[in-house]
Order: structure tokens, then sequence, then C-alpha cells
């Protein structure tokens, strides 16, 4: 197909947004189809017990670091970002306050609270009488508008937080893109997503308003093994290249709040998130070998192109010319693995979206690309750069999105999260 029609076939399948709610799964590899097919169906009572145990899951609200950032991603989640219509300073901390306690609270889970009988019910009640934790997470982050002039801000703003530019391919609607204030919800059931939304909403209603949000799940994790990555929509592995959590001294230095930021944001991070549309009507039409190339793995493995495992390295060392890998293939400009591009790693966090079809008849599905990182200019918008001119642009329209500071966890119940930036002006 010539990139005169990949162009006309974007053109009618403009990007715009249909109506729908989060749903389906990953692609199936062929091998792995294979797999599922002559292994032994699970019995009602062991996805029980799967289904219980997760339930049982609880991550702690309170920390040094938010939770939601170096924990691993459940199957669900929600990013709500929300603008802020508090009449002043105090109005807002109270706001915020109450946000976190709010919080705390679903993400401990316990019984509802019984109230008067003609009093609202303290809980929408969705999940039952108890609200089990279900490894709930809920992060906070504040995107560059809320240190306006509004609420006297400005000099404690993170340095490089700013509206996020609009790079070469992207389209940003402004109806879904940036804002005051983003919450993350992640957890492993919908419904436990669904009804903390709720919760948080009505516990800011009055000062915060819902600006735009979106839903994301993540694929099932199909192996070979437990520790392989989910799929994208494009049906390769998604996340393979991550530097490891368990590294404190390189969180430190690729993820957590470097020098030159205001003392209250040691321990926070910058949050890139991005509503990346995938065409993957026009995906579906292109050779299997030609998606290989253009993003540099085995489809069916995740293997680099020439390996056999995902988490092989791709040894581009061993291939200067890019006969193996293209010299424009996704993984190689995204992380060329040198020295000198080792503090431009990022730590990806993200998920599938799928929300109906456009006026055009075309699936609106894609990535909600989340990431987080020390720096954005250094780490984020470099590796955007180099992406420029990779061939996978054909096949993709990012359409949202915001940088955003999460800024550190709460110390205890007596805290919340932003008491520092508050606390210094």
């Amino acid at each position: 197909m010539s990139p005169l029609d990949r162009r006309a076939f974007l053109t009618r399948s403009a990007a715009v947004i249909g109506a729908g709610s989060v749903g389906g799964i990953g692609a199936l590899a062929h091998g792995e189809a294979q797999a599922d097919s002559t292994s032994a169906t699970p019995s009602a009572g062991q996805e029980w017990d799967v289904s219980q145990a997760q339930l049982g899951e609880r991550e702690p609200f309170d920390g040094p670091h938010q939770a939601g950032i170096l924990s691993p991603a459940p199957a669900q989640a929600t990013f709500a970002v929300l603008d802020s219509f508090a009449p002043d300073r105090r109005t807002l901390i109270e706001t915020l306050r109450a946000l976190s306690r709010r919080a705390r609270e679903l993400t401990a889970g316990g019984p509802i609270p019984l109230l008067e009988v003609d009093a609202p019910p303290a809980d929408s009640g969705v999940l039952g009488p108890v609200n089990a934790p279900d490894g709930l997470t809920v992060t906070i982050a504040f995107g560059a508008s809320l240190f306006d002039g509004r609420y006297g801000l400005s000099a404690q703003r993170p340095r490089e937080l700013v509206k996020m530019p609009t790079f070469f391919v992207d389209e940003l609607d402004p109806a879904q893109s940036h804002g005051d204030v983003l919450i993350q919800i992640c957890a492993h059931q919908r419904d436990t997503v669904t009804h903390t939304l709720r919760e948080l909403l009505r516990t800011v209603r009055g000062s915060l308003q819902l600006r735009w949000n979106i839903d994301g799940f993540s694929s099932a994790r199909r192996g070979p093994s437990p520790h392989n990555n989910p799929r994208n929509l494009f049906a390769f592995r998604d996340g393979t290249a991550n530097p490891p959590t368990s590294d404190a001294a390189l969180m430190n230095k690729l993820v957590w709040a470097g020098s030159g930021e205001p003392g209250w944001a040691a321990g926070g991070t910058y949050q890139v998130l991005r509503i990346i549309r995938m065409h993957v009507e026009f995906w579906d039409r292109v050779g299997l070998g030609e998606q290989q190339e253009m993003i540099g793995r085995v489809r069916d493995s995740g293997a680099p192109l020439g390996g056999s495992d995902e988490f092989e390295d791709p040894r581009y060392d061993l291939d200067p010319q890019g006969k193996r890998i293209p010299l424009d293939a996704h993984i190689r400009l995204a992380n060329p693995r040198t020295a000198d591009t080792a503090d431009q790693r990022i730590l990806r966090r993200g998920f599938n979206y799928t929300r109906g079809f456009d006026s055009a008849g075309a699936l609106d599905q894609g990535l909600i690309f989340n990431a987080f990182n020390q720096s954005p200019e250094r780490q984020f918008a470099t590796i955007q750069r180099r992406l420029l001119n990779e061939p996978m642009t054909d096949y993709i329209t990012p359409v949202g999105g915001g940088y955003f500071f999460a800024p550190p966890g709460a110390r205890g119940e007596g805290d919340w999260v932003g008491s520092g930036l508050f606390a210094a002006v």
C-alpha cells in the first residue's frame, strides 16, 4: 500500500470519538492460541479462588511515594482529569484533603458505614455491603494549569511542569487534553474502578469538575510465562524494556524528582499521559513481516528480531547496519541502549482502550500511554523526537493527554497528597 493510500485511509477514518465502555481483550498469537486449545479449562472453583485472592489484595495509600507508580499494573484502570472551580485556596486544600481521605478508605476496603435510614447512604453500595480492596490504587497528580494565579502556587510549580506540547503527529483534541488534577484509578476488577471513580467524584463535587476521562484495560498475560508482558491492540507485547522497579538507585535516576525541583516535590514524579488512537483496521491490512520490522520484534514471542525470548538483549552493537532490526524500528529508536541514552529511559504503565467507533464507522481503539519520568524534556520528549520519522506514525494518531506531576505520598492518616505544596507557600 502506498503512502498516499495510507493517508487517504486515515483521512476517511478521522479521529471522531464515539461512545461506549471498555471491553474486549488483546489479540492472541497463533502459537498461544494452539497452546490454549490444548490446555485444561480452569474450573469454576479455580476461577473463584483467583478472584477472591485478588479481591483481598491491599495496596497501602500512604508512603514516601504514591501507590500506582512502581506497583505492577492490574487489569483495569480509569484516568479522570478534573478542573478546579474552588473559589479560594482554603477550599481547594479542604477538597484535596477530603480526596486523599476517601481514597485511603477505599484502598483499605471494609464494611460500608450504616447511617440513619432517611440519610443519603455513605457509599453508593454498588460493590455490596463490603468494599473489597481488590489491589486498588489511587494516584493523584497536578497539571500545570493548577499553578496559575488562582491559588498563589506559581512559585512552587515543578520546573518542567508545562502544558504538554503538540508533537509532529499529534491531533490533540482540547476536550480530552490537559487539566488541573489527574486521578489515576487502578484495580483488578472493572466494578472496583467504576465504584471508586463514582465515590471520589462525589467527594470533590462543587470544587473539582470532570474535564475528561478514559477507561483502560490490560490484556491477559497469556504466557508462555507469567512474567511475559501483556499485548497492545497491535498484538505486540508492551513494556518489555521497562527499567526494573526493584532497583531503588535506578528509580532515583529515572523516576523520582531530581535536584532543582521545589523542596515539596521530593519523592514525586512527572506523569505523561497520552491517548494514542491506533488505526487497527489499517494495521490489519499490513503483512506480518512488515509489522514486525516496524516494531523490531517477533509478534508471537515478543523477542527482538533474530531472537527467541521477549527479554533478550537485541544487541544493536552486532547489527550496526540494521540488517536484522531496521534502524528505524520502534524499539531501536525508543531505546537505543547506549551509554548516552541510558538516562533517557522511562517507566511505562500503559493500558489499552476501546470506546466504540467514529462517524466513519472506524473502530476507536488504542493505547493509553502512561509513563513516569524524572524529566519530561530529558526523557519523554527526547524519545518522542527520535520517533519522529518511524514508519509506525502512519498507523497511530495521538488525540489527547497531558503532562502532570504526581506529588510524594501522604505520610499517614493526618496527611494528604499535595500537603507539602501548600505548606511551602
